[in-house]
């Protein structure tokens, strides 16, 4: 089991898609680590040398944010937000969507399960 960026990726998938495992690298960034540490598209994480396994854990070290650094990174920039009192902190601090989303109806993921309103009779 190869570890990197303090995540077991898993040893039966392509590394491609084994990389995806790691908060913060996608399809498109794994794919630059595996061009920049010469390792072939189609080759599995237990198909790795000990050697390209330290390359790929280097590069990612070095070029990018990931894992524990870019959620506490997004956390602080969310922190600022609601700090500063704009109105996308606000949303956040309300629990409603950021990003211009109605509310009327839907949002459920950012408002959670719907609540009941006392006094309110049920459509017959």
């Amino acid at each position: 089991m190869a570890r990197i960026a303090g995540v077991n990726i898993p040893t039966d998938k392509r590394v491609l898609i084994a990389l995806t495992y790691i908060h913060g690298i996608g399809p498109a960034r794994a794919k630059d680590i595996i061009a920049k540490a010469n390792i072939s598209d189609t080759a599995r994480v237990n198909q790795l040398s000990d050697d390209d396994v330290i390359r790929m854990r280097e590069i990612i070290d070095r070029d990018y944010h990931v894992e524990g650094d870019l959620r506490r990174e997004t956390a602080m920039n969310i922190k600022r937000l609601m700090d500063l009192g704009c109105y996308r902190g606000l949303r956040h601090r309300k629990g409603l969507p950021v990003h211009g989303q109605r509310t009327h109806t839907n949002a459920r993921t950012r408002k959670g399960p719907a609540r009941p309103i006392a006094g309110k009779k049920k459509a017959v």
